[in-house]
């Protein structure tokens, strides 16, 4: 659901330092916001400060963000420090092979550009003889 950023509150969290946000906001520019933020059904920001702060940073009015039927300070705190601490950095073997992948794709080689063209001719003459 799109909120608009000026009527989400944020109150005492517990992350005080929020980093380098130059990569986010970089992503977040070229991608879009790839992850909600999450909020109270008062629009009290529960998780995704750093989301939130780039998008006020690049300028934007609005931000996803799922909404939680939340409203004791315990749950709160338990799903800030969840949303937090429950993610898992890639490896750097994993990190490599994403990598390494994505220059394939990104540069494929000529005979992976023939099959690719044969495919897409494939697609176009199937959907020409289905509109028939």
């Amino acid at each position: 659901m799109q909120i608009e950023i000026e009527k989400i509150k944020v109150n005492k969290r517990v992350r005080k330092n929020l980093g380098n946000l130059e990569p986010l906001k970089d992503s977040m520019r070229r991608y879009g916001q790839l992850n909600p933020i999450t909020l109270t059904q008062d629009y009290e920001l529960i998780a995704g400060q750093r989301r939130l702060q780039s998008a006020k940073e690049l300028g934007w009015s609005m931000i996803n963000a799922n909404i939680v039927n939340v409203t004791d300070p315990i749950t709160k705190l338990e799903l800030e420090l969840e949303e937090n601490t429950q993610r898992s950095d890639f490896t750097d073997s994993e990190l490599l092979d994403g990598y390494q992948l994505l220059e394939k794709l990104r540069n494929p080689s000529f005979f992976r550009r023939i099959w690719n063209a044969i495919l897409e001719f494939l697609r176009k003459l199937w959907k020409l003889i289905k509109g028939r």
